[in-house]
């Protein structure tokens, strides 16, 4: 991505920052820093450029919302709510270190470097080595996730309808900044976008996590042009100038597939009652397998009905 654009007046204008005191290098932010990450990849001009461009890629692929930096003696950042990952450029080797790779979720195996510390994982390429793009998007997407919960201050945002004083607390070790409210469903904040919807799954208690996973990566390959948003504590699915077809909630035992006209679909998911008008919904317990393919074609029918507009 040569061709970095000039920084604007507005840019320009932010406060100076300090210099590295190693080099003497100012780190930078924004376009400007993207600019001298252009400059990086054009100055290599071998493998390293191509792989480190991928890498680029796939990370603005991941969140939109991805803020470009240029820190440490010169080295690439991408930041969401804090650092993700860097990427450093070595002779046999371009090395991927995420800040919080220790409490990110890695299904894949993609980390293969600095797997001691508490903290950081990291990702090394080397020459003729192939990046599992579908799955460093998903660790994006909870890197990202695990950002905003560490960023979180429970009690800040408003307080649920019910006791709040009853809230379900989980354990320190799993995602403590996110509190649990009754049946276990994370407490997120309303907002739009695919990040708060991967910090409502990360913060699903137990196995309901990686079903919350599964149902989000079939949502995004049946929908690739779906919407998302958190609203009332729940994961919502839409389509553009169409409304939301989908949510899904946490209960105790089970987790609550909904789909808001679900008396069009074919066959009508077997949840509802006359109260719930054209909502049907699936309850999926522990140990149920999934229907993969009948939510697939359930999904599918659902995003091109006219949804419902909140």
């Amino acid at each position: 991505m040569p061709g970095g654009k000039k920084p604007t007046a507005k840019e320009s204008a932010k406060p100076s920052v300090k210099a590295d005191p190693d080099t003497g290098a100012k780190p930078a932010i924004g376009a400007e820093a993207s600019g001298l990450i252009d400059e990086r990849l054009q100055s290599l001009g071998d493998w390293r450029a191509e792989t480190l461009t991928e890498v680029r890629r796939l990370i603005h692929e991941a969140d939109p919302d991805v803020v470009e930096e240029w820190k440490w003696m010169g080295t690439p950042v991408w930041s969401h709510a804090g650092n993700l990952c860097t990427g450093e450029t070595y002779k046999q080797v371009v090395k991927l270190t995420f800040a919080r790779g220790a409490s990110v979720e890695d299904p894949h195996g993609l980390f293969n470097s600095s797997l001691v510390g508490n903290t950081r994982r990291a990702i090394d390429i080397r020459e003729g080595e192939t990046l599992n793009a579908a799955a460093f998007r998903a660790l994006i997407k909870a890197a990202v996730a695990e950002n905003l919960r560490s960023k979180s201050k429970p009690g800040a945002k408003a307080k649920a309808p019910g006791k709040a004083a009853g809230a379900i607390k989980k354990p320190e070790s799993q995602n403590a900044a996110v509190p649990l409210l009754s049946g276990g469903n994370p407490q997120i904040a309303k907002a739009d976008g695919d990040a708060p919807v991967q910090a409502y799954i990360a913060a699903m208690p137990d196995w309901k996590s990686d079903l919350g996973r599964r149902l989000d990566a079939l949502i995004e390959r049946t929908v690739p042009s779906v919407q998302k948003a958190v609203k009332w504590n729940s994961p919502f699915y839409g389509v553009e100038n169409q409304g939301w077809f989908l949510s899904f909630h946490v209960f105790t035992r089970y987790v609550k597939v909904t789909f808001f006209k679900g008396t069009s679909l074919h066959p009508i998911p077997p949840g509802g009652t006359e109260r719930s008008k054209e909502a049907r919904w699936i309850d999926v317990y522990e140990n149920d397998p999934l229907d993969e393919q009948q939510m697939e074609a359930w999904v599918k029918q659902a995003a091109e009905t006219p949804g419902w507009l909140a």
